[in-house]
């Protein structure tokens, strides 16, 4: 009888993260345990009460989870299960704290030779070696080639191949001390600003989430979408739709989010006489909007603050009307399929009233302290401490305490969760800093913005294409980061030039703003002060040169403004980013979800791109309404009129409104759509939005009038 060597590893893999696993005749097991639940509470201590280094805490961070991904990954060998991976994960672990100790050396090193390049011992460089070829062999492990050759391309673009490549893209080749010193100590580097985000933040709010899943919230969250959905027609799709939006508060990913919440939606839809790919396409659509729902937001909000600078709190706030209008749309599609299949609700699960009280109290506490802190403007990493303290506080008074075994699940499970994302992004500095070391950013900011020739729609035309392609084989979060760091800037640019040529159209009185156009070649330079047409002043802004726009842009818009652009690009960006989850030929959650269902998955992934079509329409509300900056009025005249116009999308693609559509329905539905979205134009609007209630009412009259329902078979 063969024996089985993969077991011992197994057993030992499921001890780290599993108590049900342990053994107690394996110490082993219970240390290496009790040792991931350390690691995740030295999470927390090292963002309230422990004040080592930013290099420090982030290379202890590293460590830990690339000796956990070395030895929960990877091949097995026969003879030797899992030690290979052992020795690899305390080789990582050992290289990253030596590259945190040797900081200092090295710069006393290199300051006292002075002319001389980076002073690195051997042992630094097998140190810095170790760490760089680790991080890349973990992420390919956990992700695929994809990252890994990224990686391996923006190292070899600044080591020597950025000075073969023509044009704009050619760069100057940096020495090799040069380049490992930049990807292990620069703030763009391994060890930087993005990691800064992994240590402080993400990893505490995947640990906070793990204490809403073990303490009941999650089933909290399932029985009350019961509850609420149960009211409406479709209502098993409804569930799909509130649960996914509540649990992306706690899981931080689509496809965890689509793989816990789908298990039970999924069959429920069916049941309720959904179509299979439709209930899959639903809840993977409703799972990615889980990303996008304050106030956790997965990992994009913290990156996004780290990166513009703004308040998490304020990122967070702004995003709440946005969020809404996404789910909103995807109701509306749930809606329609309801009344063109004539699903009821019926078959709705009745609701375990036990479950909601038992969860209730440990759901709405943490959430709504953590929400309130980051208002009073707290930081994020601290909210979350005081959010699971609040937690454990508060499961007292219901029947899921969080009892000391129970904590410590809580803990092993955060760490569990957060391996992928700690790991990918320490990866991604290594892109990061090739990036900014070469100026490629510049490059391709330079690029959409001359590709695009001033039109934001087809700039954002292009940010969409790269976010697919991205996509295909980076998780959202390294998408996001990349494309933020090549697009976001250019597009914060177009939204600034967009507002300057209001101001050239008006004429500039002030003569130190008009003179920095005198550099520009362009026979509009004469009107600057007495104000131009439409088409002068496009002209006047297309002829400035990139470099000169980039200078002059703060003289002529407010900083305050400009804050309020570049906090739009990055959303527009982040949203963008999230289509990669839905949409084919590679859209994972989707892929996921479509196995739950058993649906053929790609039909599932076109039917969730359908579904998710609000990933595209209200970027396009960031770009060309001030949704984001204007005032509440603003704000909700725009997110109302945009329901309506919303509709009218959802209803042309679905071919069916409250009822069969007619030829004419569709030319009234685009018109009124076209009125609905145009910004903050009162007449239109209502015209736009009286139009497409017509049609509704129209179609629900007619719909009463069928006699027969449409044929369900998919």
């Amino acid at each position: 009888m063969a024996t089985d060597h993969t077991a011992p590893k197994k057993a030992f893999v499921d001890a780290l993260f599993d108590p049900a696993s342990l053994r107690l005749t394996q110490p082993l097991h219970c240390v290496a345990y009790l040792a991931v639940c350390t690691f995740a509470l030295w999470h927390i201590a090292t963002n309230l009460a422990i004040t080592e280094s930013d290099r420090w805490q982030n290379c202890i961070h590293f460590a830990g989870f690339a000796f956990l991904a070395a030895v929960t990954t990877g091949p097995s060998l026969r003879q030797l299960p899992g030690r290979i991976n052992l020795v690899f994960g305390v080789l990582i672990a050992f290289a990253a704290l030596w590259v945190a100790s040797s900081e200092s050396a090295i710069y006393a090193a290199t300051l006292s030779k002075t002319g001389q390049s980076w002073q690195f011992t051997a042992i630094d460089w097998i140190a810095g070696a170790l760490v760089i070829g680790g991080v890349v062999e973990l992420t390919r492990r956990l992700t695929g080639w994809i990252i890994p050759i990224l990686i391996l391309l923006s190292l070899a673009y600044i080591l020597f191949l950025g000075q073969w490549l023509p044009g704009a893209f050619r760069a100057a080749s940096l020495p090799i001390d040069d380049v490992l010193f930049r990807s292990l100590y620069n703030d763009e580097g391994m060890f930087g600003i993005i990691t800064s985000i992994s240590s402080s933040n993400i990893t505490l709010f995947m640990i906070f989430g793990a204490f809403l899943v073990v303490s009941g919230a999650s089933d909290f969250v399932i029985e009350m979408s019961k509850s609420v959905a149960s009211r409406f027609r479709g209502g098993a799709a409804f569930v799909a739709v509130i649960s996914s939006a509540l649990t992306g508060t706690i899981s931080g990913s689509a496809i965890a989010n689509t793989a816990s919440t789908g298990v039970i939606t999924i069959p429920l839809m069916k049941a309720n006489g959904f179509r299979p790919q439709f209930a899959a396409g639903v809840e993977a659509s409703a799972s990615t909007g889980g990303q996008l729902m304050p106030p956790i937001m997965g990992a994009g909000a913290f990156i996004m603050a780290s990166y513009t600078g703004i308040p998490y709190g304020d990122i967070v706030l702004v995003s709440v009307v946005p969020a809404l209008l996404y789910f909103l749309s995807v109701g509306f599609v749930v809606r329609i399929e309801s009344i063109k299949y004539a699903i009821g609700t019926d078959d709705v699960e009745p609701v375990d009233r036990q479950k909601i009280l038992a969860g209730m109290l440990n759901f709405v506490f943490p959430l709504l302290l953590m929400t309130t802190l980051l208002i009073m403007g707290r930081t994020p990493n601290y909210a979350a401490c005081l959010a699971i303290a609040g937690l454990i506080a508060v499961s007292w008074f219901t029947p899921n305490k969080m009892t000391p075994t129970r904590i410590l699940q809580a803990l092993s499970l955060g760490v569990k969760t957060s391996v992928m994302t700690a790991i990918l992004l320490v990866a991604v500095g290594l892109i990061n800093n090739a990036v900014t070391t070469s100026g490629l950013a510049n490059t391709f900011a330079l690029m959409i913005t001359q590709w695009s020739q001033g039109s934001m729609l087809f700039a954002l035309a292009l940010i969409t294409i790269a976010s697919l392609v991205l996509g295909m084989g980076l998780p959202v979060t390294a998408a996001y980061i990349v494309l933020s760091i090549l697009a976001a800037p250019a597009l914060a640019g177009m939204l600034a030039d967009a507002l300057i040529v209001q101001q050239l159209m008006q004429g500039i009185a002030d003569p130190i703003a008009a003179a920095t156009f005198s550099l520009v070649d362009s026979p509009h330079i004469a009107k600057i002060a007495t104000g131009m047409t439409l088409s002068d002043a496009t002209a006047l802004m297309a002829a400035v040169p990139f470099e000169l726009a980039v200078a002059l842009r703060p003289s002529l818009v407010d900083p305050s403004v400009m804050t309020g652009f570049l906090l739009t690009a990055h959303l527009i960006v982040f949203w963008l980013s999230q289509d990669s989850n839905v949409t084919p030929p590679v859209c994972l959650a989707a892929f996921t979800a479509a196995g739950i269902a058993g649906s053929k998955p790609m039909a599932t992934g076109v039917e969730a791109w359908k579904i998710a079509k609000g990933l595209y329409i209200v970027p396009l509300l960031f770009a060309y309404t001030p949704i984001i900056t204007g005032s509440l009025l603003e704000i909700g005249h725009i997110a109302v009129f945009a329901l309506f116009g919303i509709y009218a999308t959802n209803a042309l693609l679905q071919r069916y409104a409250e009822g069969p559509l007619k030829a004419l329905d569709y030319a009234l539905l685009i018109v009124g759509a076209i009125g609905a979205y145009w910004p903050l134009n009162l007449p239109f609007n209502l015209a736009g939005a009286a139009l497409i209630t017509f049609v509704l009412l129209a179609s629900k009259r007619r719909g009463a009038l069928a006699t027969t329902p449409v044929n369900t078979a998919s």
